[in-house]
């Protein structure tokens, strides 16, 4: 039963911002202001596309307003149309960027253990339509980027990935940014790397990355001449700043990341039914997510669970219930998708995200599994 007193005196929130350093921001702000070049490819976007290409090793960064719109950019720039196959174990923008440009987004099953796109299922869900492939790198952590590259080899089609939550995370020895056609970023506030609203497209592709390049600015080729279609994709000056600055402390951020993650192991290990999904040291991870997993032997359902958190002020969220398949207009025009999405049902109801980052310390994260095995022992019994 949920608590009268909170745990919390003010609420915890998954995603709360991470600022690394303040006053460079507001250095870099304060030249942008002197400089009066707030928007338009001006010299802290460009730096801050440098900075993100090298740090992935990739030719191309092109920075984008957010991460939808790199995305709906991306897809139309790699000349996507008719199917395209993605999880529905994702955010919701993943399939909305296609409906939104005409395209019908295929939903395919993820695996149980990863939660990334299962190729098996979307190789059976390959049609005389299907033009495309986007895969997500899920909770910090890349796709089966090997198995799909070969499917979409096999079969002709581009591959796209959205590694929304995957800056810094690399599959062996190569960064997420490197794989497929193109790829995109988000750096939302909410991302453990932000630059306050923000994405990017990054590419190996110098065709695609041109295409992208003239989309995001409307098609123009010069100051007069437009040459395709386009839209408003660019970023700001103060977005690009933001960026900048949080450069300069993101081995930190990554290391609060890791830090929580492993007290969450820890403080789980002996509640039943509960468990923190693995995470690999083989491959590199942000650790941006932590994913709490209310399997079978649990006491508790995950909803008792999540009210019983929320009561104390830990405002854990059920993500991605309860899967895209099941919203608007997702549900009303393919009716029958969960059938072939067993994982993804079962998934929906299991999962809890706990906050994490830089407002969370090693004690809040002790108080919130205490919380969560006092919750667990009052079922049982």
């Amino acid at each position: 039963m949920p608590s009268e007193t909170p745990a919390f005196a003010n609420p915890i929130h998954v995603g709360r911002p991470n600022v690394a350093r303040p006053d460079e921001f507001r250095r870099l702000v304060d030249g942008a202001l002197d400089r009066l070049w707030l928007s338009n490819d001006g010299p802290l976007v460009r730096e801050f596309e440098a900075a993100v290409a090298e740090y992935l090793g990739v030719k191309h960064c092109l920075a984008i307003n957010n991460g939808t719109i790199a995305l709906e950019i991306l897809i139309r720039a790699a000349g996507l149309s008719g199917e395209v196959i993605v999880p529905s174990w994702t955010f919701i923008a993943t399939a909305h960027a296609l409906q939104w440009l005409g395209i019908t987004p295929v939903f395919a099953d993820v695996d149980p253990e990863t939660h990334c796109l299962d190729p098996e299922s979307v190789r059976s869900k390959i049609t005389e339509r299907t033009t495309g492939i986007i895969g997500v790198h899920l909770w910090g952590r890349a796709a089966p980027v090997d198995e799909l590259q070969a499917i979409a080899d096999e079969h002709g089609l581009t591959l796209l990935y959205d590694a929304a939550h995957a800056f810094g995370v690399s599959s062996g020895d190569r960064m997420v940014g490197n794989f497929g056609n193109g790829e995109i970023l988000s750096f939302h506030a909410t991302k453990f790397f932000n630059a306050l609203e923000g994405g990017a497209v990054v590419t190996n592709d110098d065709a695609l990355a041109e295409r992208v390049r003239l989309m995001r600015n409307f098609g123009f080729a010069g100051e007069d001449n437009v040459i395709s279609e386009g839209t408003n994709g660019k970023m700001s000056e103060v977005s690009a700043a933001m960026g900048l600055s949080n450069f300069g402390g993101l081995d930190d951020l990554i290391g609060v990341n890791r830090r929580n993650y492993e007290a969450y192991v820890r403080g789980v290990a002996d509640i039943p039914g509960l468990r923190i999904l693995h995470i690999s040291s083989e491959n590199r991870s942000n650790y941006q997510y932590v994913v709490l997993l209310v399997e079978e032997g649990s006491a508790v359902s995950r909803d008792d669970l999540l009210a019983e958190l929320r009561s104390n002020n830990v405002l854990a969220r059920r993500y991605f219930w309860p899967g895209c398949h099941r919203m608007e207009p997702y549900r009303t025009l393919q009716p029958d998708a969960a059938s072939s999405l067993p994982v993804t049902e079962l998934l929906a109801d299991r999962v809890i995200v706990l906050p994490t980052g830089t407002a969370v310390s090693e004690d809040d994260v002790a108080v919130i599994t205490g919380i969560l095995g006092a919750a667990s022992a009052r079922a049982a019994h």
